[in-house]
This record gives C-alpha cells, structure tokens and sequence, in this order.
C-alpha cells in the first residue's frame, strides 16, 4: 500500500487492475495505464488467480462429493413418518409456546464457494394458499404461528430431499438442488418427490391439526424448473454473537433465467399442485413423467421462449 493510501483506495486499485486484466490487458500496459511498477500488478494478478483455482477446486470437490444429493431420495425418506411428526410438531404449534430451528448456515457456506461463478440448480418455489385469507380471521400471533410451522415442515422436506433453502419471502420459500446437466435426472426427481412430498404433508399433516382448532385448511402451490445461475454478493451482513463479537458474512443470492421461469410458473400452479418446466420433465424417470401432463396456457400467461428450440418453453401440471 502506497504512504497515505486507504484501504478503500487499495481495493478498488487492485479490482481495477484485476477487471483490466480479465478484459485481455497486458500486465505492462496496465501498468503504464495506472502508472505503478509492474512487479505490483503481477503480483495481485497472481494473487487473484490463486483465488480463483482455490474456487475452482472447492466448487469441483463439492459437485463430486458423495452425498444423498447424488441419489435418488423417494424411496429413502418415510413421508408417513414425516407428517406424523409434522403433526406433533405443529400442534405443539398452536396449543403451546412454538419452537422453531430454522438455519441457513449450510446454503450460506455452500453458496460462498461459488461467489461470481455461474452454476446450475434446479430450483423450486412453494407458496402458501389461503394465508391472506386467514389474515383477516386470526389474530397475529396465530397467523405468525401458522406461517412459521408451514415454513419449518417444507424446509425440513426440502433438507431430507438433498435439497438448500435459499430464502423466505413471506409466506413462500425458494429452494435450490444442486444439478449437472449431464446427469439431470436425479435432482431434477428429488425435487419433485420433495414437492408431492410437501403436499402430502399439507393435506394429511398439517391440516387435519388446523381442522381441529377451527382454523381454515391451507393449500401450496409448487413450480420447480433447472437452470444456470450466478451467485452474487450483494454486500455484508453483521451478525452479533452472544459473546458481543462481531462476525460479517456476505449477503448473497442467487440470479438467473431458471429463478423467474420458476417464480412465474408457481402463480399457475392450482392449489395442491406441481408446475415443472420442461427440462424437468424431460429428465424425470417414467413413473414420474406419468404424473404430468401439458398445461395450455395463453401467450399472455406465459411467454418464456426455449433457448434451444426457439418456441415456447412447455410446462406440465402434476394431476
């Protein structure tokens, strides 16, 4: 760091440097460009490239990692189990002081090896039916109860299915599985199992409790679609440990085509009901394929082209 230079000043030198030299520019016209040695400017370019094979290889370990990610989950998780415990759990809810434990330690850690690198997900969006409904009928806490025992039942879902949550808008969730586009087939059938999974526990668990304190029975609605997708850091968030310290974290999320298909594809989902894109279909083993059908909806619906077919990107309805 140059006499008088703040560290501000320092990192935004060196991501100069680092974004002229992605852009094709010698390191000696660099130099001259910025008019420092040329000795500093090799220097910080070797330090990003270590970075970035540092990156690179946690981002390789993790897709070949072995892990219930890379099977096929319908057969290994107990969905009569789940909603008998989503059962007990949620009428503990609403008779007693809740507990929920909901993280998002592992996405976070996951999500920061792969910080400006384009990756493919198969994401999947659940909202809640009924919430604004029930809004005008219960008193807040019983809604905030409600909402937070949904939340909790498909996140624990989401987990068993190899799956990540990536954020909670309100009363929906947007999750992620990671994919490879050579080998489609197992997450793009985890996330579906997840999804008639989630609904089981909807119709069989949670509502029948819900039934039982007079409260009015909720619906999802479910839209799953694969994609790539980049990991952007929006920022910093601090976070105040119970010892008083201080730790910063980024504050990330994730952007693509797939993230908007599936959004869009959710609102027309009927209630109880799984809305998938077509390279989900495509790559869903039979038994599962036989569950869908084409839905056919107006231009003015739905509008997503097919970057390989140039039409109209097709969606099927789960019946």
């Amino acid at each position: 760091m140059s006499v008088g230079a703040s560290p501000d000043d320092e990192n935004y030198q060196q991501q100069t440097i680092i974004n002229l030299y992605n852009s094709g520019i010698e390191p000696e016209i660099i130099a001259l460009q910025l008019d420092i040695d040329e000795d500093r400017v090799n220097s910080i370019i070797s330090l990003f490239q270590s970075k970035e094979e540092e990156k690179t290889k946690a981002a390789t370990a993790i897709s070949r990692a072995p892990s219930f990610a890379s099977f096929l989950l319908d057969k290994v998780v107990d969905t009569d189990e789940a909603v008998k415990l989503a059962q007990e759990r949620v009428w503990k809810a609403l008779k007693f002081e809740p507990e929920f434990n909901l993280t998002s330690g592992e996405t976070q850690s996951l999500l920061e090896k792969f910080v400006k690198s384009k990756v493919s997900f198969v994401t999947l969006q659940i909202d809640l039916v009924g919430s604004t409904k029930m809004s005008m009928t219960l008193p807040p806490d019983r809604l905030a109860n409600i909402v937070q025992a949904f939340t909790q039942e498909m996140s624990i879902l989401i987990s068993a299915y190899g799956g990540y949550v990536l954020k909670y808008v309100g009363d929906a969730i947007m999750a992620f599985f990671l994919a490879d586009w050579n080998k489609l087939s197992v997450p793009c059938a985890n996330a579906v199992s997840c999804a008639m999974a989630m609904i089981k526990v909807m119709r069989q668990g949670i509502n029948p409790i819900l039934n039982q304190y007079d409260y009015p029975e909720l619906n999802v609605r479910v839209g799953i679609d694969v994609g790539d997708n980049v990991v952007v850091q929006y920022g910093w968030d601090t976070i105040t440990m119970d010892d008083d310290r201080l730790i910063r974290r980024p504050h990330l999320d994730i952007l693509g085509y797939a993230i908007s298909v599936t959004a869009k594809m959710t609102t027309l989902a009927k209630p109880d009901q799984v809305v998938i894109g077509q390279f989900v279909y495509e790559a869903l083993p039979e038994d599962q394929k036989s569950k869908f059908k084409p839905i056919k909806v107006s231009s003015e619906a739905w509008s997503y082209m097919s970057d390989y077919t140039g039409k109209i990107y097709q969606i099927f309805g789960s019946v």
